[in-house]
């Protein structure tokens, strides 16, 4: 896994993580790394201090790795419990998210709700119309 700190055209400073250095090319490319605070996919590499491995810094890393942040792990707990009550109370309609969120927003059927997934063109369609949406949060499971 490599971090990246990352940058949008909107001067947002952010950073994400990535299987490895073309993961990040590839999905660059395909504009689904999104800032976000702006949502803008014009996103960038800041740039970066090389991370050189020395004994003294592994040795004052094995110190620094304490306890987990308790907030952190509240997070993650209410992020699960919002997920687990969305795929609960709404319906999945998988690929067909956004056509579906269409005919709810134009009323051409019974508003309910859903979820399911959208390209990033597909997403920013719905914006441009807009049309209200929220991505499910990822939780740290989903990498594995």
């Amino acid at each position: 896994m490599i971090r990246y700190n990352l940058v949008c055209t909107g001067g947002h400073d952010f950073e994400s993580w990535f299987r490895d250095a073309a993961a990040f090319d590839k999905a660059a490319k395909a504009k689904a790394v999104t800032c976000p605070e702006c949502g803008t996919s014009d996103v960038v590499k800041a740039l970066m201090a090389p991370s050189v491995s020395t004994a003294r810094k592994r040795e004052a890393a094995a110190v620094k790795v304490a306890a987990p942040d308790p907030r952190q792990a509240a997070m993650v707990e209410m992020m699960r419990k919002l997920r687990a009550h969305v795929t609960e109370n709404a319906d999945y309609v998988g690929a067909k998210f956004a056509e579906e969120a269409r005919k709810i927003h134009y009323e051409e059927v019974e508003a309910r709700g859903i979820y399911g997934e959208a390209s990033p063109e597909e997403a920013r369609s719905l914006i441009d119309e807009g049309i209200e949406f929220l991505p499910l949060p990822v939780l740290p499971e989903d990498g594995n």
